[in-house]
């Protein structure tokens, strides 16, 4: 029998989860944040992991322990994924990235940038886990906080499910 329900977008799950209301917990520590995941970054460089391993171990997972924050503390809980500020990883692509991550999560959920993100470099064009044939859609698609410091993603690329 074919399945005869409703097939969502990553996207679409996200924003339904999102849209739910957050189980009640008193946790209001955080294991990882941003300043720990660009160490973490800094060593798989180091150990010669490539720009998109890094993207996806290091920045990808600071947005996953950011929406994770959210969901058990809102946004004062997982704004201060951000509040330490990232030591450079010597990688103006995944430096730029956490700025740019932070940016993004402020003004998508109201709260304020924090200063180390505003002074972050640019870079002259990175394409962070996008394959060529998608490169068009990263071009149009890409956040503004990504895109002014030169990273183009797709509006999947920051999707999680």
């Amino acid at each position: 029998m074919p399945y005869q329900g409703e097939l969502l977008s990553i996207t679409a799950l996200l924003a339904r989860s999102l849209a739910e209301p957050d189980q009640v917990s008193t946790d209001r520590s955080l294991r990882h944040d941003a300043a720990s995941n660009a160490l973490l970054g800094t060593r798989l460089l180091a150990q010669g992991e490539d720009l998109a391993e890094v993207w996806r171990l290091a920045v990808v997972q600071t947005l996953d322990d950011y929406t994770s924050a959210l969901k058990r503390g809102g946004v004062e809980l997982a704004q201060r994924v951000f509040g330490r500020e990232p030591a450079s990883t010597r990688s103006a692509e995944i430096d730029a990235a956490f700025a740019s991550l932070a940016e993004y999560l402020a003004e998508r959920d109201g709260w304020v940038v924090p200063e180390w993100a505003s002074t972050a470099s640019t870079v002259a064009r990175w394409y962070p886990g996008v394959p060529g044939i998608f490169r068009g859609d990263a071009d149009r698609e890409s956040p503004p906080a990504f895109r002014r410091r030169g990273i183009f993603i797709t509006d999947s690329s920051l999707a999680r499910a």
